[in-house]
């Protein structure tokens, strides 16, 4: 199984999507895109690409497909060759991907838990014009939720740790990105883009 997360720049080099390995490695074969070097920015169709995964400086280096005749070097960030405009995204509001913002903590004491004693807590009550919304839904421990009640966090006297709002940018909420991962696509995103607690 091909693991991992790939980001994807259009033709001016402006980061537009994160994408599977598999996909990547896809839409390389079919010569959409060219992987793109995390050191020196160079780009490669398939073939060279497979012709660099053989050379022994890249033996140590990163995670490969095995093939009956060679392995492949997985790449970090393509570049499409045809596709030059943006994927306007917006994070879908569900369960898991609250969990994932608040990364299951409670947000009025601060408690890291499993998910299994963490609610979805309503700061505006529903009962009182509340709507599920990402500013009105976040996580709290089973405590906070019954000593808040039907009350506002003013009311009840609970401060939330932080203000809950809609996750930016990313088009795919939820995802581990390893810290040598963050750095190569740091070079095409403005950091001001990045939630950094996504990092391992």
């Amino acid at each position: 199984m091909i693991n991992g997360d790939v980001l994807v720049l259009n033709r001016s080099w402006i980061a537009v999507n994160i994408t599977t390995v598999k996909r990547a490695m896809i839409l390389l074969f079919q010569g959409h895109a060219c992987v793109v070097h995390p050191h020196d920015y160079t780009l490669y169709d398939f073939n060279s690409w497979c012709e660099l995964s053989q050379q022994k400086e890249y033996f140590k280096e990163g995670k490969y497909i095995i093939t009956p005749s060679m392995r492949i070097l997985l790449p970090d960030v393509i570049l499409l060759t045809i596709y030059n405009g943006f994927m306007l995204r917006e994070v879908r509001l569900c369960r898991k991907n609250i969990f994932e913002r608040d990364r299951c903590q409670c947000q009025y004491c601060g408690k890291v838990l499993p998910k299994h004693e963490l609610t979805i807590d309503h700061v505006i009550p529903r009962s009182r014009g509340g709507g599920d919304t990402w500013e009105n839904l976040v996580l709290a421990c089973v405590h906070c939720n019954l000593k808040k009640g039907n009350l506002t966090p003013d009311e009840a006297q609970m401060s939330l740790l932080r203000r809950p709002i809609a996750p930016k940018w990313l088009p795919r909420l939820g995802i581990r990105i390893h810290k040598e991962q963050l750095s190569n696509w740091q070079k095409f995103v403005d950091f001001a883009y990045w939630h950094t607690d996504i990092a391992e």
